[in-house]
């Protein structure tokens, strides 16, 4: 069974970097909007019982990009590909993964199950928001950790250097801690009150942070609010320097001028989201790749081998 990979258009330079990595061309396809903004989505080669790997964050415009996978997703099908696998870097809507008050959705749940209906037969991701979504598809779903590509990066860039990784809030711990266990560094907490959605507020640091090099670990960077709060913490508490590294730069609104100005001296995202003008302009802002990371998975699966050594990490499961 011949394997194919083809992209939407939310992360096309991701896309050519996995495709690079596996040395297999992408698929061609036309996705694009008639006038009135509706997707259209041909596929311009054959698929007819092949193994195919669909690549689509879907980041913002989310819906736009959601719309897109779906109806790719559904070419696909109406194709006769054999096995459709939906490679997600990034999940939009994980952090509706819960009932929040009375009568509100559950929209991760509700994504999963669009993209089930739409074709997936497999679902391939980068570090999901709340590791339960796996469990929301009906189909099998793997959820890849950044952890090791971070832990190369931070040991390139920091060699001997005296640090202490450091979680933003109680929730991420268990990524922070499994991070410092490999780097054999000391682990800090971040205690915070969120007064509202999308604002939060410092509390106080569990951990000791002077003098050492402090880096933040988290999933998501949105507003960028809490990463800057927490830079400016923990430089109170006497850390040398505050770097953050991030599965996935959201980075909405004025989150990039906001970090530029921010005590970060550095904040690392992979390259699951497409980089805007203004990150690439940012000069205390860069992405890392997880094509390799991708890529290797893709080739595992569409040769029926275990991807279990690309997450076994110590890292959440």
């Amino acid at each position: 069974m011949a394997t194919k990979i083809l992209s939407c258009n939310s992360n096309r330079p991701l896309a050519d970097a996995i495709s690079k990595y596996m040395e297999l061309p992408l698929t061609k396809a036309d996705v694009k909007r008639f006038s009135d903004m509706e997707v259209f989505v041909e596929i311009q080669e054959n698929v007819r019982g092949e193994d195919v790997f669909l690549i689509q964050s879907t980041s913002s415009p989310t819906n736009d990009n959601l719309m897109e996978l779906l109806v790719a997703l559904d070419a696909l099908k109406r194709g006769s590909a054999n096995r459709i696998t939906a490679v997600i870097p990034y999940y939009g809507y994980a952090r509706q993964d819960r009932k929040s008050g009375p009568r509100t959705p559950i929209s991760a749940k509700l994504v999963a199950n669009l993209i089930t209906v739409a074709g997936a037969h497999r679902v391939v991701t980068v570090d999901l928001h709340a590791g339960q979504i796996q469990g929301f598809f009906d189909i099998p779903t793997d959820n890849l950790f950044a952890a090791p590509v971070f832990q190369s990066d931070i040991k390139e860039k920091y060699g001997d250097k005296s640090l202490v990784i450091v979680s933003p809030d109680v929730g991420g711990v268990v990524r922070a801690r499994a991070l410092a266990k490999s780097l054999d560094a000391d682990l800090a907490i971040i205690d915070k009150r969120r007064e509202r959605a999308g604002v939060s507020e410092v509390m106080n640091i569990i951990g000791e942070v002077d003098d050492r090099h402090c880096i933040l670990v988290d999933d998501i960077v949105d507003s960028g609010g809490t990463l800057c709060n927490a830079a400016e913490a923990l430089m109170a508490a006497g850390g040398l320097s505050v770097s953050a590294y991030i599965s996935h730069g959201v980075l909405s609104g004025g989150a990039a001028a906001r970090i530029k100005d921010s005590p970060l001296t550095e904040l690392v995202t992979t390259d699951s989201i497409r980089a805007t003008d203004a990150v690439l302009a940012a000069p205390n802002m860069r992405q890392i790749t997880i094509a390799p990371l991708l890529g290797e998975a893709i080739l595992r699966i569409a040769e029926s081998r275990s991807v279990s050594s690309l997450f076994d990490y110590n890292a959440p499961n």
